[in-house]
């Protein structure tokens, strides 16, 4: 196997994660992960000279980790779903 099949591992595993939960197929989510990957490869090409396609890996999932963390803030999605969360994982809020 050539080191950079492992680019389109990632999405693909996203794609049909996406697929069994919720059985459609977004092409613009399956598109993204490449798209960052050669964002950060040529940054890499460009700055280093040198390419760690790990490190690439890992920077890509820190890049969406960190712009789905904003996306959630912006939306205030816990303050959205409290409720849910009450429900489903049996919280309590009272104070002590």
């Amino acid at each position: 196997m050539y080191i950079y099949h492992l680019y389109i591992i990632t999405p693909i595993l996203g794609l049909l994660r996406n697929y069994s939960k919720y059985k459609n197929i977004n092409f613009k989510i399956f598109i993204r992960s490449p798209i960052v990957y050669g964002i950060i490869y040529l940054y890499f090409k460009l700055s280093y000279n040198k390419i760690n396609i790990y490190k690439i890996l890992i920077y890509e999932r820190w890049f969406f980790l960190i712009y789905k963390t904003i996306i959630s803030i912006n939306n205030n999605d816990y303050i959205k779903k409290k409720d849910k969360y009450i429900r489903k994982y049996n919280l309590n809020y009272a104070l002590k």
